[in-house]
């Protein structure tokens, strides 16, 4: 029996496997590394691994850290800023003032500078004939600066022969002003238009719709108005306080539609960095004053928050005529 026992019990026979560790079960212990007998001959010593890193548990308590601020913003990808506001105002049942926007910028190896054309003008005349004769000047005066200044410069780039944008602004206006002229008999209108040319805006200007630039702490008017309050004024025969309640503080010397020989007024400025450029009628200057004017603009950093602003104060003063506004903001580098 004892025989039979140790020869059941050899190497032949497979050996009950061990019961399966459980969470809280102690592991087998692994051989020390000093006990010769219990490591193989061909087993090398592994180095032991170095200590794991310090946690920062700061970035592990669901915040995520802030990227740091960009310090520097490149300016070729910071352009131009628009907006435009009209409105009817309280007292008028039609709007006669006109306005257009347009602006153009690209990026590519061959460099075309950004480009801008603004225009307001304030029509006069009858009911209809006001309002005519200022779409007919915005339009006119749009298409001969982009035909002439925009086109070939997208065509060629900036170094095509073309004329002076000055020279280009005024024939712009007188065109604008033929056409007036044999369309709308009866009717006139103001216009003054800025093109933009990188930081270099070019200003033609007929009448007493105005030009602002506003810088972060001064407002200028830029632009002479062509009015019989304002002739006085430089006659030194009228103040300006006495001038804003004139029974003629409307009535212009100079405008679109009156005669077939016009003067236009120029003027070349530069622009800036993050200044401000307000293009309005009178209906919003006549009603706001410069102080507001400046305030609204620069503490308003989107330029249509800002027109739309302009135009509703005007209408709170009263809104007695039509209201434009065009507000320009200048990149800041």
């Amino acid at each position: 029996m004892d025989l039979f026992r140790r020869l059941f019990s050899r190497s032949g026979t497979k050996e009950e496997p061990s019961a399966p560790l459980t969470k809280n079960a102690e592991k087998p212990k692994s051989p020390a590394a000093n006990d010769v007998d219990s490591i193989g001959t061909d087993t090398v010593p592994v180095a032991p691994l170095p200590p794991p890193a310090p946690i920062d548990f700061k970035v592990l308590d669901g915040v995520t850290r802030p990227l740091p601020a960009e310090k520097v913003i490149m300016s070729k990808n910071e352009h131009l800023v628009f907006g435009q506001s009209t409105d009817v105002g309280m007292v008028r049942s039609n709007n006669q003032d006109s306005a257009l926007s347009f602006f153009f910028t690209s990026h590519s190896s061959e460099e075309r500078p950004d480009f801008g054309l603004f225009i307001v003008a304030d029509g006069m005349g009858g009911h209809h004939d006001g309002e005519k004769a200022s779409a007919i000047t915005t339009r006119v005066v749009a298409a001969h600066i982009t035909n002439n200044i925009y086109v070939p410069i997208l065509a060629d780039g900036d170094d095509v022969e073309r004329p002076p944008i000055t020279e280009a602004l005024v024939a712009a206006v007188q065109r604008a002003n033929s056409q007036v002229i044999s369309n709308v008999p009866d009717g006139g209108t103001t216009a003054t238009a800025v093109a933009v040319i990188g930081d270099l805006a070019y200003i033609a200007h007929v009448g007493d719709t105005r030009v602002y630039l506003i810088t972060k702490d001064h407002i200028e008017q830029i632009t002479r108005d062509h009015s019989l309050v304002q002739r006085l004024i430089e006659l030194d025969q009228l103040t300006p306080e006495a001038a804003a309640d004139h029974p003629q503080k409307n009535v212009l010397y100079r405008a679109l539609g009156q005669n077939e020989s016009l003067e236009v007024d120029t003027l070349t400025r530069r622009l800036p960095p993050a200044s401000r450029v307000l293009i309005c009628s009178d209906g919003l200057w006549g009603l706001v004053k410069e102080r507001e004017i400046f305030e609204i603009a620069i503490n308003n950093p989107s330029p249509q928050e800002a027109c739309d602003k302009l135009v509703a104060l005007a209408n709170t003063r009263g809104g007695v005529d039509n209201i434009t506004a065009i507000l320009l903001r200048v990149p800041s580098s």
